[in-house]
């Protein structure tokens, strides 16, 4: 096994079981429709991100010994926000004035705030939520156009339904797509930019299975929409917005760089498991985990797809070919004391790292600076090969 080193050098196999390989998805061709609006390539590095060279030490490394937080203070170079409540959604918008990370991010209990290093958060939006059972403000994607229009989406929980926001600075939050069924469970809804102009939206079941089976109900599905919330040009069935049914609980939503795969994290009766994303009803996991961990958000890099935990501290890793077929088992990191706890959402800023959330003031062991916006920088290979 080839080791995967970020932030925190800790990584060890994971324990328990795993589900068996599955064979190679079909390619989400569906999402390549000549109609849809063309959007830039990523672009190789964040403006203002640091991607220190091999061997030479720097921000995006975390030293050896790292003083321990002093109230809101926390001594780690590598976090950019501290003492926000649950975060359920993180962003990069472009460089602070330091030329590092600037990202925006979310809260279960309803705010977006912008958030840099050494800065207090500047809030862009306090919207009124139920977050009472899995619900709240639960999602976050940016426009494929934020630097020019500055928009934001985000999934929210309200007294009646779950739904899409459209969120302009300095302007009151829009709905664009309501009536997502609401009920005791199930609520939680995740938001990702599907790399080619349009949004995806993993919603949950409201507690009710069958509604994530019919065709009819916006619950349990993945949507693809536009940024005014109507069905995006390009999908599977012209004129809705279903991608993919059968969704319970989804935890987290992810797109490759190059737009060809898209993963959703889901928590089902018995397992958790990780979804490729393919027209239709969801078909075999690509990954489970029978001892349900919890799994959040995700960031699929080119050989490796990133999976946090809500349950349990650190990071799933599972390794990958070209095709998406995972190459053996997954395994741990950022799980010792030293790392950053439990981690919900993760959002890849290149191919070697990404945004993190934590979420250890529900259920983890909370310290003073918690909870916290940091970058993960990953070098060299993970594999976890049998």
């Amino acid at each position: 096994m080839v080791r995967s080193i970020v932030l925190l050098t800790a990584a060890c196999l994971l324990a328990g079981g795993c589900a068996s390989f599955p064979d190679e998805p079909a390619p989400t061709s569906w999402s390549a429709q000549p109609q849809l609006t063309p959007q830039a390539g990523p672009k190789p590095e964040l403006p203002g991100e640091f991607r220190p060279t091999p061997g030479e030490p720097g921000r995006g490394q975390t030293p050896q010994s790292v003083p321990p937080p002093q109230g809101c203070k926390d001594f780690n170079p590598a976090v950019i926000a501290t003492c926000l409540n649950t975060v359920t959604g993180v962003a990069p918008i472009g460089a602070d004035a330091q030329g590092g990370v600037a990202a925006y991010a979310t809260e279960r209990g309803g705010r977006l705030v912008k958030v840099t290093k050494d800065v207090d958060p500047v809030v862009i939006a306090q919207i009124e939520v139920d977050a009472s059972a899995d619900g709240g403000l639960t999602g976050l994607a940016l426009s494929a156009t934020f630097a020019e229009d500055q928009l934001a989406y985000v999934y929210v929980t309200t007294a009646t339904d779950n739904r899409v926001l459209r969120v302009a600075p300095g302007d009151t939050p829009k709905p664009i797509l309501t009536g997502i069924p609401k009920g005791p469970s199930g609520n939680r809804g995740v938001l990702a930019s599907d790399r080619r102009g349009g949004i995806l939206v993993a919603t949950g079941d409201a507690g009710n299975p069958a509604l994530a089976a019919d065709p009819n109900s916006l619950a349990g599905k993945v949507l693809r929409i536009d940024g005014s919330g109507k069905p995006a040009q390009g999908n599977p069935t012209a004129g809705s917005a279903v991608i993919t049914s059968g969704l319970r609980q989804p935890g987290g939503l992810c797109v490759s760089a190059d737009a060809q795969k898209i993963w959703v994290t889901d928590w089902s009766a018995n397992f958790d498991a990780v979804y490729r994303v393919v027209p239709g009803k969801l078909g075999d996991a690509a990954w489970t985990w029978p001892d349900r961990p919890g799994v959040m958000g995700c960031a699929s890099l080119t050989d490796l797809l990133w999976v946090a935990t809500a349950k349990t501290p650190g990071l799933q890793n599972l390794p990958m070919n070209a095709t998406g077929a995972f190459t053996g088992k997954p395994t741990l990191t950022m799980d010792d004391p030293s790392g950053y706890g439990r981690i919900g959402p993760i959002e890849a800023l290149n191919d070697s790292s990404a945004l993190i959330g934590t979420i250890n003031k529900v259920g983890g062991q909370p310290v003073s600076s918690d909870d916290r916006v940091a970058i993960m920088v990953r070098t060299g290979q993970n594999a976890g090969k049998d």
